[in-house]
């Protein structure tokens, strides 16, 4: 009996600890930005509420800002301003428009506010009050296409489906294994 309680007591003891530790030395991820390496067909306002109402092809974007938009100048030799970049999929004209999307992961972390806490308690102001809380973000690119009729092109019910995706995941390839965009230029002519 005796030799029970002591072995009882003796594991609440370690599960505290570790429950203890557990909590000590972990954060609490309240928002986390998907990994979308390969590509993905989304509805954009879902995925970030300022892209219009309308399915896009989004991808992660490894490169720095404004890349895109020199390898769409490139590609197209246009100088794009605001969307609707023609484009011809399938032998059918249509319209490319991109954005360049952010998505923060944001974590609370509990040895800060553990911290912060303890030191309120003795009557001592926070030290760590910033780092209650990280942020960091990850930068897309969200690809939208029309057709001349003005319809998603993206959205699954569209009769050119498989074209469409088959051509944006194409345009994504290009874009991120392409270092120099005079070789996308002159693969244009």
């Amino acid at each position: 009996m005796v030799f029970e309680t002591q072995l009882k007591n003796q594991i609440m003891k370690y599960l505290a600890i570790v429950i203890l530790l557990s909590l000590s030395f972990s954060c609490i991820p309240l928002k986390i930005a998907p990994n979308m390496e390969h590509g993905e067909v989304v509805k954009a306002k879902r995925f970030v509420k300022e892209l219009p109402n309308q399915y896009a092809y989004v991808f992660d974007d490894p490169k720095d800002a404004n890349e895109f938009y020199n390898y769409i100048n490139a590609k197209y030799q246009i100088t794009y301003e605001e969307g609707n970049v023609p484009v011809i999929i399938n032998e059918r004209k249509a319209y490319l428009t991109f954005y360049e999307v952010n998505k923060e992961t944001q974590t609370v972390n509990l040895i800060p506010i553990l911290v912060n806490s303890s030191l309120e308690e003795k009557g001592y102001n926070p030290i760590l009050k910033d780092a209650e809380e990280t942020r960091f973000g990850k930068w897309y690119i969200a690809l939208t296409v029309t057709d001349e009729a003005y319809k998603d092109c993206l959205n699954p019910k569209y009769d050119n489906y498989d074209g469409v995706t088959q051509f944006v995941a194409a345009v994504r390839q290009e874009y991120l294994t392409t270092t120099d965009y005079i070789e996308v230029y002159l693969r244009a002519q």
